[in-house]
């Protein structure tokens, strides 16, 4: 095993992961992107979807929504809206979500409301993350 990073996860209700691991994986609002030990510093503002990580062979995986990222001093932090493990999702209420959003979606198109069209995208991009996520 090579060095490794210290991750950080951060939501309003408190702190999610705070361990070493070898590589942290982000949907950066610039594209995804990987981080490994002793990486520049840097900072990202971070999208709904998945946040992977692992420490050996365990591989672990948060449905994150919304936030920052800062890598410096051989840490990474993130402080995010929200952020799920798979055995906390419930894939039922995740699935009603998004079928929900499409609806919303399909009828903010037939109407042309714009406000109505982000909030359901929003809520669809958070439903299909969850699901993503509670499938690991």
């Amino acid at each position: 095993m090579g060095q490794q990073i210290r991750l950080e996860v951060v939501t309003p209700s408190g702190a999610k992961v705070n361990e070493d691991v070898d590589i942290v994986n982000a949907p950066g609002y610039g594209g995804d992107f990987g981080v490994l030990a002793n990486h520049a510093p840097f900072l990202s503002t971070i999208k709904i979807g998945t946040l992977t990580y692992q420490s050996g062979s365990r591989r672990e995986s948060l449905m994150v929504s919304g936030g920052f990222c800062e890598v410096s001093n051989n840490t990474i932090t993130f402080l995010v809206e929200s952020a799920e493990r798979g055995t906390e999702i419930d894939v039922e209420r995740a699935m009603r979500a998004k079928e929900r959003a499409e609806r919303r979606l399909a009828q903010a198109a037939q109407q042309a409301e714009n406000l109505n069209r982000s909030r359901a995208e929003v809520a669809l991009q958070r439903a299909l993350a969850r699901l993503k996520v509670a499938k690991h």
